[in-house]
């Protein structure tokens, strides 16, 4: 595994370290930088660095600690699709390579303000549309556990950063699995909330009403303390106003509150067996973390989805509302108003393994002229209810399988169309298509049987959560993490 040998991994750890005076601020990312420089050009994980992080990082050395934040001396990196004032913003387009926003996304703002330094941004494919790295701005990102492969998508270069310790954590975004997937790929908790808990002001659109930043991190504990920082209201995001209708816990750390005592005593799963695909390393990793959550305690409850595949598909907006939501963000900026996605694609500034792409830019010039949009909402209204009700009738905390039916994929395998974005088995979309939050927790390493003699792969195992109740999904994560570091 390609990997920094110095450096923090977690968020606890550095801020103890600065507490104790062991280090500072400027030397933390001072030694992220260095890694970047050593490790990112076999990577390509980074889009641009911040110039200014080491002057940031000195700043925050001179304050006392009254006035630090709760991310106080945390590098950071941010994934494109997320503006940062002047810092070259592209959302993976070669189109826009010198785009650099006036002003940071709600995020950032709130990322910077908690005393996290940016180091710089981060790979991912043409406008967040793909399973895998490939961008026309940045070719191809390579996954840490082996280069051969790639880290997933569309968070590609958080997933890899995070994973060889180019900083302590990141941010991704997630549509269909942008989060869940490269954490997956890359041995990393990553943290899909209910669209509206995160402010998406300053994030480039793919499907608007399942778009949402989250946390990728090598802890749920890193996961919780970058939740505590991020979610909240934002006037700039309507969305957000689902913060009024379910609101967390009066403490000022809800999330780091619900993982504080991590058990799985008394939980009851559902064991989504159909999507558990047919790739023996991922069963063998399954079978052994299913028996330690029983060993730990938890009740597991087979359940069944009824024509799962009918709703994945029927409730798939990617070709109804894509073309209009990302041409709608480039119509907001003034910089990038004279581009549209239709027009990028036709003029060959789209990476040409991007097949989402391909049929989405078909698509009507707006969701509201698609005659199946009422259809497809319906089609969604019933998934969540469906779904819903297994949780009711069989009293559940959570509902399980894997993020993915299959370990990371070869790059090559990529770019010759062997996996492609709209038939890969990802099991995230059924999280992103219910409008349901989710997480994606380390569960174990394994081979691939057509490589045998390539290094292990890491397995995520996926926790999906009901609408608003990211506190409840934080402490299943939490019990089933601290599980399977027991096993």
């Amino acid at each position: 595994m390609l990997t920094a040998s110095d450096g923090f991994r977690s968020i606890g750890e550095a801020q103890k370290a600065i507490r104790g005076g062991k280090t500072t601020v400027k030397a933390i990312v001072e030694q992220c930088l260095r890694n970047i420089e050593e490790l990112d050009p076999k990577l390509n994980a980074l889009t641009a660095i911040n110039k200014q992080a080491v002057e940031d990082a000195e700043k925050l050395d001179r304050l006392d600690s009254a006035q630090r934040g709760p991310l106080f001396g945390i590098p950071v990196l941010v994934k494109d699709q997320i503006e940062i004032a002047g810092i070259a913003t592209a959302f993976g387009s070669k189109a826009c390579k010198t785009y650099i926003p006036e002003k940071d996304a709600t995020l950032v703002f709130k990322l910077k303000n908690a005393g996290a330094v940016v180091l710089g941004k981060t790979t991912m494919p043409d406008w967040a549309a793909s399973w895998f790295s490939t961008s026309s701005l940045s070719e191809t990102t390579k996954n840490p556990y082996d280069l051969t492969r790639d880290p997933g998508g569309s968070s590609s270069g958080s997933g890899a950063g995070v994973a060889a310790g180019l900083a302590i954590a990141a941010i991704g975004g997630d549509t269909g699995g942008s989060i869940r997937l490269p954490s997956s790929f890359c041995g990393l908790v990553g943290v899909r909330v209910t669209p509206g808990r995160i402010s998406r002001n300053g994030m480039s659109a793919l499907v608007q009403p399942q778009d949402t930043p989250g946390p990728m991190a090598h802890t749920v504990e890193d996961a919780a303390r970058i939740l505590d920082v991020i979610v909240g209201s934002d006037e700039s995001d309507p969305e957000t106003s689902v913060n009024a209708i379910a609101p967390l816990g009066k403490s000022a750390t809800p999330f780091q509150d619900a993982i504080a005592q991590p058990s799985l005593e008394g939980r009851r799963f559902g064991v989504l067996r159909q999507a558990f695909g047919s790739d023996e390393g991922v069963l063998r990793v399954l079978d052994s973390t299913l028996k330690t959550l029983e060993d730990s305690g938890a009740t597991l409850v087979d359940v069944q989805i009824p024509d799962l595949e009918h709703y994945k598909t029927y409730t798939s907006l990617y070709v109804t509302r894509s073309k209009s939501d990302i041409n709608d963000f480039l119509a907001a900026r003034s910089e990038l108003a004279h581009l549209k996605i239709e027009e990028l694609h036709a003029s060959g500034q789209t990476h040409k393994a991007l097949d989402l792409i391909n049929a989405f830019v078909k698509g009507p010039s707006s969701y509201m002229h698609d005659t199946h949009y009422a259809r497809q909402l319906t089609e969604q209204t019933k998934f969540q209810r469906i779904v819903a009700s297994i949780y009711a009738k069989s009293v559940l905390d959570a509902i399980i399988y894997p993020t993915c039916q299959l370990l990371a994929p070869k790059t090559a395998d990529i770019l010759n169309y062997r996996h492609t974005c709209l038939g890969y088995r990802t099991n995230t979309v059924i999280g992103s298509q219910l409008l349901f939050p989710a997480a994606s927790v380390p569960v174990g390493m394994a081979k691939d049987h057509e490589h045998p003699d390539d290094p292990e792969l890491p397995v995520g195992l996926e926790i999906l959560g009901l609408p608003l109740r990211e506190e409840s999904l934080m402490a299943v994560a939490a019990g089933v993490e601290a599980a399977c570091r027991r096993m």
